[in-house]
């Protein structure tokens, strides 16, 4: 039986806590707000999901998906997930996070910055190229011909073999997109974030809020992963 403790209640922490329950897994979710915010959404997920505090759900997670926003990484307690295997979903958006040097002259990547500020060996990347709509909608069953597939990056290969069990009882084959110095390959404006998970990625912007998802296979993250070149973030649209 695992335990996921899922840090951050938004769009993507709250449908992976839908996958996990719906994957017989036990969920402890967590925000910043406390848990009496939580029980409207851990009465819809069923009895295998708890509200906790952050330090519960990093504690007692055999796991810990983190979904916050970079620019909250460093308010987490100093260790809390030194010896975690953490998922992170999050990206570097500088009109929500603000400027960070590094990062505006990719001195580090998104992955390397969070690992290092969360003291966290065991740790990926992983959730952080996809739409949180197109999470429920895209997970399938482990047998079915139409699964999509996640770039997983990480510095340790035991802890992304582990983190890709987990994402695969969540419903999605993984690739190895390499190291967190790697994994500005799928971060956003590049190939395999977003629109790779369209049936029409080619639609204009303004059509995209209506256009379906469509199933990823391996094969297609791979070939974007390889087809991507950095991103001057000085020039992120968002």
């Amino acid at each position: 039986m695992t335990t996921l403790g899922i840090i951050g209640s938004g769009h993507i922490g709250s449908a992976v806590a839908r996958l996990a329950v719906a994957a017989d897994m036990d969920v402890i979710i967590a925000n910043s707000r406390g848990p009496e915010t939580l029980q409207d959404l851990v009465a819809e997920l069923g009895p295998r999901a708890q509200a906790g505090t952050v330090a519960e759900a990093a504690e007692r997670g055999d796991a810990v998906v983190l979904s916050i926003p970079l620019k909250a990484v460093p308010d987490l307690p100093a260790g809390l997930l030194s010896e975690a295997l953490v998922i992170d979903t999050s990206n570097y958006y500088p009109s929500r996070d603000g400027s960070i040097a590094e990062l505006r002259d990719n001195s580090v990547t998104t992955g390397e910055l969070v690992q290092r500020q969360l003291g966290a060996t065991r740790y990926v990347k992983a959730f952080n190229n996809i739409l949180a709509a197109h999470i429920p909608a895209l997970a399938r069953p482990a047998d079915a011909d139409d699964r999509t597939a996640l770039p997983v990056a990480g510095d340790d290969a035991q802890a992304k073999a582990e983190a890709a069990e987990i994402i695969s009882r969540l419903g999605f084959d993984t690739v190895d997109a390499g190291t967190l110095a790697e994994s500005w390959r799928s971060e956003p404006e590049t190939p395999v974030y977003g629109r790779i998970y369209f049936s029409d990625p080619s639609l204009p912007e303004d059509q995209m809020a209506d256009a379906a998802p469509a199933p990823t296979p391996a094969l297609d993250i791979r070939e974007a992963l390889a087809a991507a070149t950095r991103v001057d973030i000085t020039a992120r649209r968002f």
